[in-house]
């Protein structure tokens, strides 16, 4: 890692770290598929603050070392689509600050004696690897329950909750709180993880990557019943209540525990650093008996006094902080590296190792990333690796025991041309990647892009790996067309196909046709497209004819693209090949527009003219044509004939001025939500 850099080119690295940590955030949060461990993720958050605090002219509140990573999925709102509402937190979910290293700890005791000028009392428990949650009582009865979100706002679960059934619906009526949140984390237990990897890898459907996948992707589920079946539990942490109702955190929990909330049974009180580090050696050791997934210890002081004498950042809270265990880690000897494509033509290193066990499983092979990641290495062929899997994510090359290394060992050369078809590899200078640019000849590039386009997110169509494998060997699909011109006779050709498999096939070709524009354009696998920038692109353009003929400017206008997406999406379209497939698919019926997401119009807005400013749960454009479905008219600028504004978050202050010189009215997002649904 460089550590010195003219202004210019902290700018820059400043801007890029920014981007792969919100990258990260995405994965983590929304999609829950994580490529990266915890401590690579860290690595990079240390890296920007660094940087930040270095040139800070460069620092900016909407950077990732500012604000809580966010598990919202931009979309619709509840009353559009059947996802899920927003709701506000009272007070702030706030991530944790971590640290590998007990130095740390002990500069954080220091900086905590100091602040509130005595020695101070603290509280271990276990940091789960789950989905944090805040849980609302009022007058003694269970009405909300909400997921972290961006710390102010998250998404209601209130049902999926219910469905779990892990928490009380009333406590007694003597209790000492009656209104209050209290705040958690739901997880998967290993047990049940395996049995939900076991019958997705039946049913041909892709594995979760670790329970906290589970955790989190279980959590968003729609269909309650859905949720019940998951075997989800929850465990709470801690109280958020402006009162001293308690002396001590300790105290909250074990009340908590005696009004039946599900709390943990590793809960120590600490009087000192020492008895700290006894904790966290304990269980360093001792957490591969769990049944569920622990990555850490949470250090907390345990006065609420001093709690709220410390406070807070816009991020952290000043009187907690969490101990990470290090990955588990072992060494084993490196016999080849294979050179695998991937849908989008990315070629990546895998390497082939001597069988080694970690983390209760053998490990055979490991990512070894791309080829700077090789280089900084400095790998040979024959030596011994150190293998690293954090997280339960795929276990990835993290060093090289130098001082075993024979002489006369071979440097692996990166390929320059691609392993299954041949094509010359290209990569792009500020990329680390390289890629196969024959993105409709080479096998193993169609054939993940049709493993994309069945997948649930997409068109949801009832075929795994196994199924695409066989129909692409025999012939039968080359283009995701081809899945809608399969008979049965070419169905039942397949090895362990029988009537019933031919059925199932079938309805859920049917069921895809009926897909929303969003979701086709997000199974046409174009590349940097994801789910969030697919469902912005087909309500900004709204037909596939439209978004096939637009100019880069036209791309540019969309909210959050910039010029290598919209150059990928022009390079796309330019294909002939690309054109016909969606042709076909025209064809076959799949749908290529935008539907009216409300069938009920009205004249409620009529005669209004309405400014919309700010950034807002949903798209703007969705914003703009529900405003023009109930009559009104938008306006760019604001002037006296404004009717009102609907304002966002970070709206211009020189709008608000304006709009409170011309007396103009300035509602709120869910205000709007409520005069059309009224």
């Amino acid at each position: 890692m460089k550590t010195k850099y003219t202004k210019g080119e902290a700018r820059k690295r400043i801007s890029f770290l920014r981007d792969e940590i919100e990258k990260h955030n995405r994965l983590y949060y929304i999609n829950n598929e994580p490529e990266i461990s915890d401590f690579e993720y860290d690595l990079l958050m240390q890296e920007l603050e660094a940087l930040e605090s270095r040139y800070p002219e460069l620092a900016s509140d909407s950077s990732p070392t500012a604000k809580v990573g966010s598990d919202i999925q931009e979309g619709i709102k509840a009353p559009l689509l059947k996802e899920f509402s927003q709701s506000t937190h009272k007070s702030p979910m706030l991530s944790l600050s971590n640290t590998y290293d007990k130095d740390s700890l002990y500069a954080f005791n220091e900086r905590v004696e100091k602040a509130v000028g005595t020695s101070v009392e603290y509280v271990c428990e276990l940091k789960i690897d789950g989905s944090a949650i805040s849980l609302t009582y009022e007058d003694l009865k269970f009405v909300k329950a909400v997921t972290r979100g961006d710390g102010a706002v998250g998404d209601n679960v209130t049902e999926n909750i219910k469905a779990i059934g892990c928490v009380p619906s009333k406590i007694p009526a003597d209790s000492k709180l009656k209104t209050f949140d209290i705040r958690g984390e739901i997880y998967m237990p290993w047990d049940q993880f395996d049995k939900l990897n076991k019958v997705r890898e039946t049913e041909e459907e892709q594995l979760f990557s670790n329970p906290r996948n589970a955790a989190a992707g279980s959590l968003k589920l729609l269909n309650s019943n859905d949720v019940r079946n998951r075997g989800l539990k929850i465990l709470l942490y801690n109280i958020a209540e402006d009162r001293f109702t308690f002396k001590t955190h300790y105290e909250s929990l074990k009340w908590a525990e005696s009004m039946g909330f599900p709390i943990s049974s590793h809960i120590k009180v600490c009087s000192d650093i020492a008895e700290i580090f006894e904790y966290i050696d304990y269980w360093d050791k001792k957490r591969k008996g769990l049944n569920f997934p622990t990555d850490g210890v949470v250090i907390k002081v345990n006065s609420i006094e001093y709690q709220k004498l410390l406070g807070a950042t816009s991020k952290f809270p000043r009187w907690a902080t969490a101990y990470k265990f290090k990955a588990e880690q072992a060494v084993t000897k490196l016999l080849s590296i294979d050179y695998q494509v991937g849908r989008t033509g990315a070629v990546t290193p895998v390497a082939n190792l001597e069988p080694v066990q970690l983390s209760g499983s053998i490990i055979k092979r490991a990512s070894l990333h791309n080829s700077d990641q090789m280089q900084i290495l400095d790998i040979h062929l024959g030596d011994y690796v150190i293998i690293e899997k954090g997280g339960e994510i795929i276990p990835k090359i993290v060093g090289v025991e130098l001082n075993r290394r024979e002489p006369g060992l071979e440097i692996p050369k990166f390929p320059e041309r691609c392993p299954d078809c041949g094509t010359f590899l290209y990569k792009e200078p500020e990329e680390s990647k390289h890629y196969c640019t024959n993105s409709t000849g080479c096998p193993t590039q169609i054939k993940g892009r049709l493993l994309h386009f069945v997948s649930r997110k997409a068109m949801d169509i009832l075929a795994g790996e196994a199924t695409i494998e066989q129909m692409f060997e025999l012939g039968f699909v080359k283009n995701p067309s081809d899945f809608y011109n399969l008979n049965d006779e070419q169905l039942l050709e397949m090895e362990g196909w029988k009537e019933r498999s031919v059925k199932r096939f079938k309805e859920s070709i049917g069921k895809s046709l009926s897909r929303p524009f969003n979701q086709v354009l997000y199974a046409l696998g174009i590349r940097h497209v994801g789910e969030t920038t697919a469902k912005k692109i087909a309500f900004h353009f709204k037909e596939i004819e439209k978004l096939a003929n637009a100019t880069k400017e036209e791309l540019l206008e969309v909210e959050d693209i910039g010029e290598i997406v919209a150059d990928s999406i022009i390079s796309f379209f330019n294909d002939k090949k690309n054109r016909d497939n969606i042709e076909e698919l025209i064809n076959a019926g799949v749908n290529f527009k935008l539907k009216s997401l409300e069938s009920v119009k009205s004249d409620k807005l009529k005669g209004d003219t309405i400014v919309v400013s700010g950034i807002f749960s949903i798209p703007r454009d969705l914003l703009i044509d529900l405003i023009e479905k109930h009559s009104g008219k938008v306006s760019a600028s604001i002037s006296k004939s404004t009717s009102f504004i609907i304002a966002g978050e970070n709206m211009g202050p020189s709008k608000i001025e304006k709009a409170k010189t011309l007396s103009i009215p300035v509602i709120s997002e869910d205000d709007f939500f409520k005069i059309i649904n009224n």
